[in-house]
């Protein structure tokens, strides 16, 4: 196993050329808020390393809340077909461009099951600098028209209900200005009643120094529940320009296929089912929820655990919706999967990364990243922000060193690159590292900000690896793609042992609460 402490040649050269810059962190739960005051105010990328510190979470009160049924106001039907719903935004590679997508038609579940004719309403969006009148597409400068598909969610066993979807539209618009307030309406302007109501959205700022988002929101594993809810309350208000979405959605495979209330355990519904069954009506629902948001700010995600939803003979088929329903820029950024993606905001250049693809490093992700990294122009965007949903780093034991493999295939690409911060879901809790490189502090390495702490059903995780009698077997913590490569400490305080009899000096700060992140990022030195 790797030592700790032991580095590469090339990362030790790094480190002698580290870039050291400042950017404030903080995550928007009022508990944190009022810790952060009285420690003197938001810490920085600048900052620490900072002592362990743990907001021990109250025991006496509820670790979550019930799912939100699909017939609340929120998230059922708003429109009647072929008017279209969730409709939401997404960030191209660059400022100049912008997706759109939407769904029309509704979806069905049941046993014998027609699918739409995707091609039967057309992928229009109309748009421009100035708002229209109510039904006017004439003020309108530009039209841009894309493609549309539907999706199944099949299951050939006996009492599984299979799914197909509304149809599933993308438009991309190009040649946009920066930093500018556009007007739109998506759908198909030839049908009666097929066009949205005007929305607005503003286009990030160009790539370039000292131009950044406003605000960037980050939020995990969020789900549909009553914390959920509030979750995205709090989000909105917070009125940020660029939503990051760090995995883990709906939680639509933990919702009884019968669609009554969520559930935390394995096919409950089908107790005898071979692969686990998944409630495709809730990612509706959800895209409904969201559409609020996404539908005036970007949303970027990226593959979770609960995204994989197999079907078919043994479960060959996966990350069916996660594929359908989300445009991101993936040939954009010479990606050729939605699975790893990059894009800019400003002078932030932002790095998805596929935890449930081959990540190894003579894979093509890894020759993808090396690629994309070393086209990096830090004059242009002087921060570079990478994002995948499971943690390498953290003191939970939930999820313990679960990906491990992924870290030691990985890790000394992103160090030797000089990645700013990593944000990571899957562990329901809030935890910031200290700036850290192989479980060594290194004021080089980035900080690791795990924010998997949405809402969602399997409630909040609130035991730590270091407290007595929690920490996990090596055989635990089997990860759902790649293999195991659990490792005991080989120096330091924890040598020779498996967990930490205490917090890690690695770990700056955790809390099990609810919530989400925001990113500011102010100045550049």
């Amino acid at each position: 196993m790797a030592s700790p402490s032991s580095t590469t040649a090339a990362a030790a050269a790094a480190h002698r050329h580290c870039r050291l810059l400042a950017l404030p962190l903080f995550l928007l739960v009022p508990s944190c808020l009022a810790l952060l005051a009285e420690a003197g105010g938001i810490p920085t990328t600048l900052d620490g390393p900072f002592p362990p510190a743990t907001r021990a979470f109250d025991r006496t009160l509820r670790q979550g809340s019930d799912d939100v049924p699909l017939t609340d106001p929120r998230l059922a039907p708003r429109v009647q077909p072929p008017a279209p719903e969730q409709i939401a935004l997404a960030a191209s590679a660059d400022a100049g461009s912008l997706w759109v997508s939407w769904v029309t038609g509704r979806a069905q579940v049941g046993s014998n099951l027609t699918p739409l004719d995707p091609a039967a309403v057309r992928s229009e969006v109309w748009y421009g600098e100035r708002s229209a009148a109510a039904g006017d597409t004439t003020s309108y400068l530009q039209v841009a028209t894309g493609s549309a598909e539907v999706y199944s969610q099949l299951y050939p066993y006996p009492g599984l209900l299979n799914y197909t979807s509304g149809a599933i539209h993308h438009v991309r618009l190009r040649g946009l200005r920066p930093a500018t307030r556009y007007y739109y309406r998506c759908g198909d302007s030839s049908l009666r009643g097929g066009l949205s109501d005007e929305l607005s959205f503003t286009t990030l700022p160009a790539a370039g120094a000292g131009s950044y988002p406003r605000r960037v929101a980050v939020v995990g594993d969020l789900g549909l529940t009553g914390n959920s809810t509030a979750t995205v309350d709090h989000l909105a208000q917070n009125d940020p320009s660029l939503v990051l979405m760090v995995g883990d959605m709906t939680y639509a495979n933990q919702y009884l296929t019968t669609g009554g209330k969520g559930a935390t355990c394995f096919s409950c519904s089908f107790p005898d089912a071979p692969i686990r069954e998944s409630y495709q009506p809730r990612w509706d629902g959800w895209g409904r929820f969201m559409e609020p948001i996404t539908s005036k700010i970007p949303l970027m995600v990226i593959e979770g655990n609960h995204e994989i939803e197999p079907q078919g003979n043994g479960g060959e088929v996966t990350f069916v919706s996660y594929l359908a329903r989300f445009a991101v820029p993936s040939k954009e950024s010479g990606s050729n999967t939605k699975f790893y993606y990059s894009f800019n905001a400003g002078g932030i250049h932002f790095v998805m990364l596929g935890a449930y693809v081959d990540y190894n490093h003579t894979g093509a992700q890894y020759s993808w990243l090396e690629r994309d990294l070393q086209m990096v122009d830090r004059q242009v965007t002087p921060w570079v922000v990478a994002a995948w949903h499971p943690p390498w780093y953290n003191s939970y034991s939930s999820h313990y060193q679960e990906f491990e493999c992924m870290r030691q295939e990985m890790e000394d690409l992103l160090y030797r690159n000089h990645i700013d911060i990593v944000f990571a879901g899957h562990v329901h809790a809030y935890e910031r590292m200290n700036r850290v490189f192989n479980y060594t502090l290194d004021p080089c390495a980035p900080v690791y900000i795990n924010i998997g702490d949405g809402g969602n059903i399997e409630k909040i995780d609130i035991d730590h690896a270091d407290d007595p009698g929690k920490c996990p077997s090596p055989g635990d913590n089997h990860p759902e793609f790649g293999g195991i490569c659990h490792m005991n400490f080989t120096s330091g305080p924890a040598k020779g042992k498996f967990c930490w009899d205490r917090q890690p000096e690695w770990s700056a700060y955790r809390e099990s609460s609810f919530g989400h992140g925001i990113l500011e990022v102010t100045h550049f030195t």
